[in-house]
C-alpha cells in the first residue's frame, strides 16, 4: 500500500498512511477479542483443564496485575514509540493464545495468563497512543470512530464465529478457538505494521497549562508532569463519571431487568444485539455528522454524557411506572437506543480531546493515566450497582445520571483550561509522512 498524505476532496481531513490497513488490523484482531471474551471462564475453563474456580481467580489476580503494569506501558510508548509497543503486545498476546492449550497445570495458566493479560490491559493505552501518533486534527476524531465502529462488529463476528466452531466440534473446539485468536492477533500486527507515523509543523504555543512549556520538561518530568496538569487531571476524573455509564449496560442492566421490572433475560440479549448493531452499523455516520457540524470536541464529549443522562432518567421513570411486558420490551429498547447515542457521540469526541490534549512527549504516560478512569470505573461497578440496587431499583440510576450531568458540566469548565488544539478538531498542516516515529514537538497537539 502506498504511503501517502492527502486531503479528502469532500470532509478537508488528511488522510492516514496505511489507514486500510491500521483498521483491518483493529478488526480482525476484534474478532479475536469476540472469540473468547462472551466466554472467558467457560473458554479458559475448556482449554486448559483447570476448575472454574481457580480460572476465576487467576483471572481475577492476573488482571489487577496488568492494570498495576498500565503506567510502565505509558513509559514504554514515550521512550520507543507506540506503534513499537502495539507490535510487541500484538506479539506477546498471539504467543499467549498459541500456548494456552498447552497449559493445562495451575503454574503454566498462571504464568501465560499474566503475561497476557499485561499485554491486554495496557492495549488500550498503546492504541490510543498509537493514533494520537499517525493522524492528526479531525482524522483522529474520525480513526476513534471507525475504531469503535470495527470493535463492536468484529467482537459481535466473533462471538457467532466461536459459536458455529462450537456447534461443529463441542467443547473441544475451544482448543481451535484460542490457536484462532493467535493467528488474528498475529496478522493484526503484521498490518499494523504497514501504518506510517506523520511528522508536523509545530504550532504556536496552545493557550492553557498543557501547551508548550510543559511539553519542552514532559520529558525528563515523567508522571511529575501529568499530576501537575490539573485540566487534564480534571478531563480524567469527568471521564471516571461517564466511564461508569459504560458500565451500566453489561453489569447494572441485566441485573436491573430480572430484580426490578422482572422482565425475561431475554431482552438483555435484545438490548446488546441492538447496541452492537447500532455502533457498527452508523457509528461512523454520527461521529462524522458531529464532526463535520463543526462542534468543539468538549461540547460533544458533553452532548454525549446528557444523552446517557437522558437514558439514564428514562430507566427511572420505566422502574416507577412498570408498565405491561410489551411496553417495556418497547421503551427499554427506545432507552438502549439513547444510551446508545450518547455512546457513539461521546466516545470518539472524547477519545481524540484526551489524545490532543497530551503533549507529545509524554502521550504515553497521559493516556496511561486517562485509561485509569475506564479501568477504575469498570472495576468499581458491580459492587456500587449491586449494593444500590439492594436498597431500591431506581438508585443506581439516578447516581448514574447525577454522575453523567456532573461529567457534562466538567467537560464544558475545561473547555476554556485545555489547549485550543485540543479542544478543536482543525488539523495542523501536514509536513510529510515518516516511516518512523516523529521527534517530540515544542507545541501541544
Amino acid at each position: 500500500m502506498a504511503v501517502f498524505m492527502r486531503k479528502t476532496a469532500a470532509s478537508g481531513e488528511a488522510k492516514v498512511a496505511g489507514e486500510r490497513s491500521l483498521l483491518l488490523g483493529i478488526g480482525i484482531s476484534s474478532v479475536g477479542i469476540g472469540m473468547y471474551v462472551p466466554f472467558s471462564l467457560v473458554f479458559f475453563h475448556h482449554v486448559t483443564g483447570l476448575s472454574l474456580t481457580v480460572v476465576g481467580l487467576v483471572m481475577t489476580v492476573t488482571g489487577l496485575a496488568g492494570l498495576a503494569f498500565m503506567p510502565l506501558a505509558g513509559t514504554a510508548v514515550d521512550r520507543f514509540g507506540a506503534k513499537r509497543v502495539n507490535l510487541v503486545l500484538y506479539g506477546i498476546r498471539a504467543l499467549g493464545f498459541a500456548l494456552y492449550p498447552f497449559a493445562s497445570s495451575l503454574p503454566a495458566f498462571a504464568a501465560v495468563a499474566l503475561v497476557t493479560a499485561l499485554a491486554d490491559r495496557s492495549f488500550s493505552v498503546v492504541q490510543q497512543s498509537l493514533i494520537g501518533e499517525v493522524a492528526r486534527g479531525a482524522a483522529r476524531d474520525r480513526l476513534q470512530a471507525s475504531t469503535r465502529a470495527l470493535q463492536n462488529a468484529g467482537m459481535g463476528a466473533g462471538a457467532l464465529l466461536v459459536s458455529g466452531v462450537l456447534a461443529l466440534w463441542g467443547t473441544g473446539g475451544f482448543a481451535y478457538t484460542a490457536w484462532g485468536n493467535s493467528l488474528a492477533f498475529a496478522l493484526a500486527g503484521l498490518l499494523v505494521g504497514r501504518v506510517r507515523a506523520v511528522r508536523v509543523v509545530p504550532l504556536a504555543p496552545s493557550a492553557g497549562p498543557t501547551g508548550a512549556a510543559a511539553a519542552g520538561s514532559a520529558g525528563s518530568a515523567g508522571y511529575r508532569t501529568v499530576l501537575r496538569d490539573r485540566p487534564f487531571l480534571g478531563l480524567t476524573a469527568a471521564n471516571f463519571l461517564t466511564a461508569l455509564g459504560y458500565s451500566a449496560l453489561s453489569v447494572l442492566f441485566p441485573l436491573y431487568l430480572s430484580t426490578w421490572l422482572t422482565a425475561p433475560d431475554s431482552l438483555t440479549g435484545a438490548a446488546f444485539t441492538v447496541n452492537t448493531v447500532l455502533c457498527a452499523g452508523i457509528g461512523v455516520l454520527i461521529a462524522g455528522r458531529v464532526r463535520r457540524s463543526g462542534a468543539r470536541r468538549t461540547r460533544s464529549a458533553a452532548l454525549g454524557a446528557l444523552l446517557f443522562a437522558a437514558a439514564f432518567v428514562g430507566q427511572i421513570v420505566l422502574g416507577t411506572l412498570r408498565p405491561g411486558q410489551s411496553a417495556t420490551l418497547v421503551a427499554l429498547l427506545a432507552i438502549v437506543v439513547v444510551y446508545t447515542l450518547g455512546e457513539l457521540v461521546h466516545s470518539p469526541s472524547g477519545g481524540a480531546l484526551s489524545v490532543s490534549a497530551a503533549p507529545e512527549a509524554v502521550r504515553g504516560r497521559y493516556l496511561a493515566t486517562y485509561q485509569l478512569s475506564y479501568s477504575l470505573a469498570g472495576a468499581l461497578a458491580p459492587s456500587l450497582f449491586t449494593a444500590l440496587l439492594a436498597v431500591d431499583g431506581r438508585l443506581p440510576w439516578a447516581v448514574l445520571a447525577v454522575a453523567a450531568l456532573g461529567a457534562a458540566l466538567a467537560l464544558l469548565r475545561l473547555e476554556r483550561h485545555l489547549p485550543a488544539g485540543a479542544v478543536h478538531a482543525e488539523p495542523p498542516v501536514v509536513r510529510e509522512a515518516a516511516a518512523v516515529a516523529p521527534a517530540p514537538v515544542t507545541a501541544a497537539a
